[in-house]
């Protein structure tokens, strides 16, 4: 798939939906929106239709728009308000469709205009309610999360609940470690994903992506994830020498 061809496609999206009479503007988001830089070919369609007062289901219930721009092979409503869909030479979207008022209630990051009607205007793709901002949590309210997630995690894998202890180990105190980077070092100057934080870590961190691996390392070895990780939170920062000593016990 090359960059040039979704690019295409979302432009022929844009021309369906003028000839469909109803739409009113076509929002490209991520990396077909105003982050055209980091489109490549495995990016997905991300995008918003807007549509009259009183027609959004009827374009919600019927994808007639995007069947007349090419085959659709698979298609699931994934939202309220949208669908996942692949098209046959798979091209993959993610699409939601709104009334204009609509927007208003709906946090998103500022997009690009694909396509608009006239009497539209440009600002049709900013949002009247930004994205939540990052709200930064302190060090040691993720320090102590951290350790407690790997506590809990081990003594739940040595009862025999590996999938908890999974989740807990090598997914909620993961996602704290990735917190905890920031304290650490400083992002490179790469998009940042108001919503998921672990978008692009290693672009914007990478002198720390190769810890990663070290803390999943998968399903059969949540002690050795569960050490990995404790190590790097005791080279990086002051941790309590009991409950070090506990999650390590419990590892032997």
């Amino acid at each position: 798939m090359k960059t040039d061809d979704l690019l295409k496609r979302l432009d022929e999206i844009g021309y369906s939906l003028k000839r469909s009479r109803h739409a009113l503007a076509l929002i490209g988001l991520g990396s077909v929106g105003l982050e055209l830089d980091r489109l490549d070919p495995y990016s997905d369609l991300d995008f918003f239709v807007i549509v009259e007062d009183g027609y959004k289901h009827a374009y919600i219930d019927s994808l007639q728009w995007l069947r007349d721009v090419y085959p659709v092979v698979y298609s699931f409503r994934n939202t309220e308000d949208g669908y996942k869909l692949l098209f046959e030479d798979a091209i993959f979207c993610e699409f939601a469709v709104f009334e204009r008022d609509e927007l208003k209630n709906i946090p998103f990051s500022p997009g690009r205009v694909v396509w608009k009607r006239e009497d539209v205007p440009d600002t049709v793709s900013q949002p009247m309610s930004g994205p939540a901002p990052h709200a930064r949590r302190t060090k040691e309210w993720l320090l102590g999360e951290a350790l407690t997630n790997l506590y809990v995690g081990l003594n739940r894998d040595k009862r025999g609940e590996k999938l908890s202890a999974t989740r807990f180990i090598q997914g909620y105190a993961v996602d704290r470690c990735l917190e905890l980077v920031e304290y650490i070092d400083e992002a490179k100057e790469v998009h940042r994903d108001p919503f998921v934080n672990e978008r692009r870590f290693e672009q914007r961190f990478p002198e720390f992506a190769d810890y990663v691996s070290t803390w999943m390392q998968g399903y059969e070895r949540n002690c050795e994830s569960a050490l990995a990780i404790l190590v790097f939170l005791e080279a990086h920062f002051e941790v309590n020498g009991a409950l070090t000593k506990t999650i390590r016990g419990l590892c032997v």
